[in-house]
């Protein structure tokens, strides 16, 4: 199920003896665990009722043995069991079998426990190591076969940017934030759709702003991290979704903002030639991206890795072959006699975005 539809069911204390959270989106990971504590747990019972296990340290079954535990102190309890990828059996069977491990004791116990489980007690199993696309699609199917006897599991999938801005406009609503349509757009390309991230940046800017005025472009840049190079990454976003009239807005946003647009056409070089090179390597997410390009002795960070999938994910081969040349020829222009790089810039984004492209 999605996190919303989750979040509905807690909503009415709809909760099983034990839910799956399953994948690498932390905003919602968070929601849903937040539902399930606020959903069970008195604010009086919070210290007494709620547990916390790492099963990269300590075992599944010790884990079902604390479900089984009843507390004199709480009337229900929330355990939480993070890192649940590390219950599953690492290498052969025949390995563990000749070490006197049982691989699959873990599962059995928690099959044992679920057809029994304690009442008022909801054990909350969170993996968010892998992704659902690439090379870590099989592993993520081996942890839902894994954790098959839980029947509540929440997919956590990483959200695009117009899956992430109607949350966004929620929170800037309940936050009381005052923000421009142009600069709220900023925001939102700027952290990549990272909702997390979003929900940090709208409370910091909503304590900045105290509601009294309509937050600019200039704010955003000036007060959200790496907004100013973002704002180049939010071009290179609308050149993938072929937007030229935003595309053109956000070439006006930079010159007015005093950017130096050679500079910027550097920026997008490197940015397509990035996703070229992650394109024929075929990497699959952002994490393959950075540990790839940070082998290779490429400086790359979490966020820089996740804006070049997202251009990946935007241009085709072609195109980004196309944006090279367009790139070249942009290039060449602004080194002639007396160039205006204005007009030059804005006859590459109209190439880029034309239709027959």
């Amino acid at each position: 199920m999605t996190p919303d539809q989750f979040l509905i069911r807690a909503k009415r204390k709809e909760i099983a003896p034990a839910v799956l959270l399953i994948g690498p989106e932390s905003y919602g990971r968070d929601r849903c665990r937040q539902a399930v504590v606020g959903a069970m747990l008195a604010p009086e019972e919070m210290d007494s009722g709620l547990a916390r296990h790492d099963l990269a340290e300590t075992s599944l079954v010790e884990v079902i043995d604390d479900a089984r535990a009843l507390s004199l102190f709480a009337a229900n309890r929330v355990i939480l069991a993070h890192n649940a990828e590390a219950a599953l059996p690492r290498g052969r069977v025949k390995d563990a079998e000749e070490s006197g491990e049982s691989s699959n004791e873990g599962a059995a116990a928690l099959a044992r426990y679920l057809k029994d489980p304690s009442p008022g007690v909801v054990i909350v199993f969170e993996a968010a190591r892998f992704e659902f696309e690439g090379e870590d699609k099989q592993k993520i199917e081996r942890v839902r076969k894994f954790y098959q006897p839980v029947k509540d599991v929440v997919d956590l999938k990483r959200v695009s940017i117009d899956e992430a801005r109607p949350e966004a406009q929620r929170l800037a609503k309940a936050a009381g934030l005052r923000v421009g349509r142009e600069a709220f757009e900023l925001m939102i390309e700027a952290l990549g759709g990272d909702m997390a991230r979003i929900a940090v940046e709208i409370e910091k800017l909503s304590v900045y702003s105290l509601g009294k005025r309509e937050l600019t472009s200039d704010d955003i840049a000036a007060l959200v991290p790496d907004a100013r190079t973002s704002t180049i990454f939010a071009l290179v976003a609308a050149l993938g979704r072929k937007d030229r009239s935003r595309a053109l807005q956000i070439l006006d946003a930079l010159t007015r903002d005093g950017e130096y647009l050679p500079l910027a056409l550097a920026f997008l070089s490197t940015q397509f030639r990035l996703a070229m090179v992650a394109k024929e390597a075929g990497l699959r997410n952002s994490q393959q991206v950075q540990g790839h390009f940070s082998r290779q002795g490429v400086p790359m960070w979490g966020s820089r890795a996740e804006q070049v999938y997202q251009t990946v994910g935007k241009f085709s081969n072609e195109q980004l072959r196309k944006g090279m040349q367009f790139i070249f020829e942009a290039d060449r222009d602004m080194r002639g006699t007396r160039p205006d790089d204005r007009i030059v810039m804005e006859r590459f984004i109209l190439k880029l975005t034309a239709r027959e492209l």
